[in-house]
């Protein structure tokens, strides 16, 4: 398929799909005599998954190895196992520390609540 159509079908810009090629996110693109970029039908599902990874924090080295484990058929599930768990403790450990400062937050802003109703009493 051309860019123009997995452009559309994944919503991501052909600088951004050109960008994954030259990072090795984007496997198995072709050149036609016309020297286009013909990109495989697996393209649309890895820049689906791509996209749900970078949304759960995975970095692209991340990205590349789990969907090069992928392509070549040879993935280490103790390995991919292994990455999914250190990724959901790093999860964990930033909702914990969110936890942490969303109460720091709201005991500041009671405090200046209680401030601002002092000074509006007469």
């Amino acid at each position: 398929m051309r860019i123009s159509e997995l452009e559309a079908r994944t919503g991501l810009g052909r600088h951004a799909l050109r960008f994954y090629e030259r990072e090795g996110v984007l496997f198995g693109v072709k050149r036609g005599m016309n020297n286009y970029r013909d990109y495989p039908e697996a393209a649309v599902r890895d820049m689906a998954l791509l996209q749900q990874l970078q949304s759960l924090g995975f970095s692209l080295q991340e990205i590349r190895q789990m969907l090069g484990a992928m392509r070549s058929k040879s993935i280490d599930c103790a390995k991919g196992a292994q990455l999914m768990a250190d990724k959901r403790a790093a999860i964990q450990a930033q909702i914990a520390n969110l936890r942490k400062v969303s109460n720091l937050l709201l005991r500041e802003q009671q405090r200046l609540q209680e401030r601002a109703a002092r000074h509006m009493q007469p």
